[in-house]
């Protein structure tokens, strides 16, 4: 491997080596959703209905760290629906005339360049009430859940995968987002594959805010091996790829 690729893509991603993007030729807008597939969709509790503990947020903040060990106490229904809410929700989906066009956005809980939300969050289910324990996607336009087709060895497959972090399999879930890269090549050309990385941030940036205001704790994993991991999704790892991954449990006692 080149050393120098990194500063590579950051140069030849610069404005002025950019050509015409798809969406200003004229290319339809890519949708803001990956297909589902033909398993029955699995209703969330409604985020408006959930009751958090009331919180400074400066609390939240401060009590915001990384965490590896989890309890035996399960997540709940509403605490997962609360989870993906917080991470990916959507608030409102609106289509609006452009210049180049009509554009399918949906605003959601976290920001994105452009609005562009290019993650899909699949779900590494391992202690979730009301769940079987498997491999998930979110359904973010519907609140929903949809179960994957998959191998009954996942648990230890997605391990492997990761390197062997063994913490993943004592958390409750393991949020995995996958970026649908071309939603912001549309636009942005080449250089919205760098806002794919700075719309990661704040993505998992929720989500460490949310486990933490339900006395959650949460871990963001940047270390696997991206083709085994894309593999075991099902995902061309050209245009759909990992890009993140973080876990989430109850914390064990402190007593």
């Amino acid at each position: 491997m080149k050393n120098n690729i990194g500063n590579e893509f950051i140069r030849l991603t610069q404005y002025k080596f950019l050509d015409e993007s798809d969406q200003a030729k004229g290319v339809p807008q890519p949708p803001i959703e990956i297909p589902e597939n033909e398993n029955p969709l699995l209703d969330l509790d409604d985020p408006k209905e959930i009751q958090i503990p009331n919180r400074n947020l400066t609390e939240i903040l401060k009590k915001r760290k990384s965490y590896r060990e989890y309890s035996d106490e399960p997540l709940t229904r509403k605490e997962l629906s609360y989870l993906l809410w917080a991470s990916q929700g959507v608030k409102k989906r609106i289509m609006t005339e452009t210049a180049d066009g009509f554009v399918d956005i949906t605003f959601r809980t976290v920001p994105s360049a452009g609005a562009r939300h290019p993650f899909e969050t699949f779900l590494l289910l391992n202690n979730v009430e009301g769940f079987v324990p498997g491999l998930y996607r979110y359904i973010a336009t519907k609140h929903k859940l949809q179960a994957l087709e998959v191998t009954a060895d996942i648990q230890d497959e997605i391990v492997n995968a990761c390197l062997g972090q063994e913490f993943l399999k004592s958390s409750a879930a393991t949020f995995i987002w996958v970026a649908d890269s071309y939603r912001n090549r549309w636009r942005y050309g080449e250089r919205g594959i760098r806002y794919l990385f700075l719309d990661a941030g704040h993505v998992c940036q929720n989500l460490y805010l949310a486990a933490t205001a339900i006395d959650a704790g949460a871990c963001a994993l940047g270390a696997f091996k991206d083709e085994e991991l894309n593999s075991l999704l099902g995902l061309d790892g050209d245009n759909l790829f990992v890009i993140y991954l973080a876990t989430v449990g109850k914390l064990v006692s402190q007593a």
